[in-house]
């Protein structure tokens, strides 16, 4: 337990954080799977729609260390490899 004001104050802040990159991987992961039911179901338009929004959250995600910037680069990857085979 935390036994100053500081630390007390530390492990709400650290609970808050938690919660935001919990909820914004939560996100991203919905972003990826709307974009793989898209692709499922051939609706090119829709489709295209569904990756930039993945894409802009995988982005973000990178930028603040969610994800390592490797596997934001293989996600991306991933993504326009299906776009592209739909053709």
């Amino acid at each position: 337990m935390p036994n100053n004001d500081q630390a007390r104050k530390r492990v709400k802040i650290n609970k808050t954080k938690m919660m935001q990159n919990k909820m914004a991987k939560s996100q991203l992961k919905t972003a990826v799977r709307r974009f793989d039911a898209d692709v499922a179901a051939n609706g090119k338009e829709a489709a295209a729609a569904s990756m930039l929004r993945a894409v802009q959250l995988i982005d973000k995600a990178a930028a603040k260390k969610l994800i390592h910037k490797n596997n934001a680069a293989r996600k991306k990857s991933q993504i326009s490899l299906k776009y592209n085979a739909m053709n």
